[in-house]
């Protein structure tokens, strides 16, 4: 794979990282391998309530990630993310079980619908966060993105918005030897 994306599908953030990277492979014809990173492992199952939904739900579609990228189906995953990502992100619904199971049917993945609820695939998330944590962490969140030639993951990009075409390659083109510099540790800049 020329790019592997660690996410969890409840993070907006991400969500719009993910959209940014999706852009770049088709202008790039890269191959991205997606994969779990869980917020609620990150934060060691504590959740506050409003956010115990979202949480089942991001549990239930991690499963689904590990058990596709199990058997190779890459594109599968990438499918069902933006199939999530639309029911969610940008149609501004909260994540849900739901959600999830629309997800599943609209990327045509019923025959993998069952490891939604399969906890074997829990050992398989944990080791793919264990995977994305220990390459870019610590004091990191969703998502990490790692390439091929680089020796580290990255944490982020984080993007306010999903960039026009031009800047989303300009973007990758910055990134991308950055990541493969040894030297380099990070940028940042607050939020507005």
């Amino acid at each position: 794979m020329d790019a592997t994306f660690f996410f969890d599908p409840i993070c907006p953030w991400t969500w719009r990282t993910s959209r940014w990277l999706v852009s770049v492979a088709e202008a790039r014809d890269l191959r991205i391998e997606w994969r779990a990173f869980s917020l609620g492992i990150l934060n060691d199952g504590k959740v506050p309530p409003e956010y115990a939904e979202a949480m089942t739900a991001s549990t239930r579609a991690l499963r689904l990630v590990e058990a596709l990228r199990a058997g190779g189906r890459h594109d599968d995953v990438g499918r069902f993310y933006a199939e999530l990502g639309a029911r969610t992100h940008d149609a501004g619904n909260p994540p849900s079980g739901k959600l999830v199971a629309a997800a599943v049917e609209a990327a045509g993945l019923d025959d993998a619908a069952a490891a939604l609820d399969d906890a074997r695939w829990d050992a398989e998330v944990h080791a793919s966060h264990s995977l994305a944590y220990a390459s870019a962490g610590p004091d990191i969140g969703s998502p990490v993105l790692m390439v091929a030639g680089a020796d580290r993951g990255l944490h982020g990009p984080i993007l306010t918005e999903v960039p026009g075409a031009e800047d989303a390659l300009v973007l990758w083109d910055s990134i991308l030897p950055l990541m493969r510099m040894p030297a380099f540790h990070e940028l940042k800049r607050a939020r507005h």
